[in-house]
């Protein structure tokens, strides 16, 4: 997605300069030729019959990531292009007749109306059904640096007070986009995480990945502490995590039980109490767990005593 051409002003400037995908294109093309080159000589000296294909699909992937990439990478080019030109135009001269002032200020207006085009562009692909957490977070970046860009201009006092009504109604629905698109950002990468949390295998590496949501919900709250649905999420983070390390030792438990080893048995129960008696979760989830817990306890300790008169009787 290109946004419409600065004017032709803008053009002239010999320090304002467009962004440009081609060295971007090139330096990829030339990535990938050369991972083809590479994979082709290497499967083609150990005797592969066909060394192009896998060599040729290598490359191709690397081209498909790159021209995906491309996008995110030129809207944020095309934002800062746009906003950077607005702050050298504001360094020049104050000085000069009304009429060029009312010109550059109706200039400047324009540059930030042609922003904030791109921006509700950038949010709307952000919104599709296909797109990846990431281009919501990108674009709550882009809302960002136009709401920095946008203060530094209403602070210099070179904003004629038109205009700065203007930006500042502006700048009302640029929060409000920036808010929506962090919010459903951290929804959707916490989820995901959560998500290969759960599919994990081994305890440390669900842990692990569990905190990777926790992070992403806490960068979120850092910026709306009082987001309730924000505070929700991570609270099921939390109630996940001790339920990986509870389930664990519950499980240790069991298998010591299996192999009649009464008395560890009894111990790693003990243990799964205590991480439970820690967890951060649902006062009822906790309970519950407890109790079920301590009738396993006791009746591990109904075996052992079992176990000691029928010894006694025997001896």
């Amino acid at each position: 997605m290109t946004p419409s051409s600065p004017q032709s002003s803008h053009a002239r400037s010999p320090r304002a300069r467009t962004p440009s995908p081609n060295s971007y294109l090139l330096a990829a093309g030339a990535a990938a030729a050369t991972l083809f080159f590479l994979l082709w000589w290497m499967l083609h000296t150990s005797g592969d019959e066909a060394p192009w294909i896998p060599a040729g699909l290598a490359a191709s992937v690397v081209m498909l990531v790159a021209l995906a990439a491309r996008e995110v990478v030129m809207r944020r080019a095309w934002t800062r292009y746009l906003l950077e030109h607005d702050r050298r135009e504001q360094t020049r001269s104050g000085a000069g007749r009304v009429n060029d002032r009312s010109r550059g200020s109706t200039g400047q207006l324009d540059s930030y109306a042609a922003a904030l085009r791109t921006l509700k562009r950038q949010a709307k692909e952000a919104d599709a059904q296909d797109a990846l957490p990431e281009a919501h977070l990108d674009t709550y970046f882009s809302c960002q640096e136009y709401l920095d860009s946008v203060d530094e201009s209403l602070r210099s006092g070179t904003v004629r007070n038109e205009t700065r009504i203007a930006l500042r109604s502006g700048c009302e629905r640029v929060r409000a986009l920036a808010r929506h698109h962090l919010l459903h950002w951290a929804r959707q990468a916490a989820h995901n995480w959560t998500h290969e949390a759960q599919q994990r295998v081994r305890v440390s590496d669900k842990i692990e990945t569990a905190q990777r949501a926790l992070e992403v919900i806490n960068s979120a709250l850092n910026r709306y502490p009082d987001e309730k649905d924000l505070r929700e999420s991570e609270a099921a983070v939390h109630e996940f995590v001790a339920s990986v390390k509870v389930s664990h030792w519950v499980e240790l438990a069991e298998r010591s039980a299996f192999k009649g080893h009464l008395r560890r048995a009894i111990d790693r129960y003990r243990d799964a109490l205590y991480f439970l008696s820690r967890a951060n979760m649902n006062e009822e989830t906790r309970m519950e767990s407890a109790e079920r817990i301590g009738r396993e306890i006791d009746l591990l300790r109904a075996r052992l005593t079992t176990q000691k008169i029928l010894s006694k009787t025997e001896g």
